[in-house]
């Protein structure tokens, strides 16, 4: 499940992707515009910081930009560095891989071989859409995929 953290991340990275080339947002100004405790933003923005996908600088013209382009931004690695693996179970992950302790044959495991479908299905969807494809989205489909968007 989408933790709050997963949610107002890919919300102020939506912002950060919505505004103009050059253009910087103020913590304030992007947790005001998705209704976001200021203090919860500025933990999410410093993992986003630290991960490279977001610049921030201090001062006059100050603020947060992206670090790259939205094309070039997955939904699936913002989504990784605030949550964690994607995979349901660490076994079926490949990014946190760990051996269950209670399972004897993990190559014959039921629940393993469809907790790996469920982590591919979950990756393709996820690593496929950029934030650019997603912004795309909503300015060309109808008005119900916009009021869908305005909700995460």
């Amino acid at each position: 499940m989408l933790t709050m953290k997963g949610k107002y991340g890919l919300k102020a990275m939506l912002h950060l992707a919505n505004m103009p080339d050059g253009e910087r947002a103020l913590s304030e100004e992007i947790a005001r515009a998705n209704n976001i405790s200021k203090k919860f933003l500025d933990t999410i923005l410093a993992d986003l910081r630290m991960a490279g996908m977001v610049h921030a600088r201090k001062g006059r013209g100050g603020g947060y930009v992206l670090s790259r382009a939205p094309d070039d931004i997955r939904i699936g690695h913002i989504l990784r560095v605030l949550e964690g693996p994607l995979a349901p179970i660490s076994c079926a992950s490949r990014t946190a891989y760990r051996r269950c302790d209670d399972c004897r044959d993990e190559k014959t495991c039921a629940v393993r071989r469809i907790m790996l479908e469920v982590r591919n299905a979950i990756s393709a969807v996820l690593d496929e859409k950029s934030l650019g494809d997603v912004l795309n989205a909503a300015e060309h489909e109808d008005a119900g995929l916009k009021e869908i968007m305005a909700s995460l």
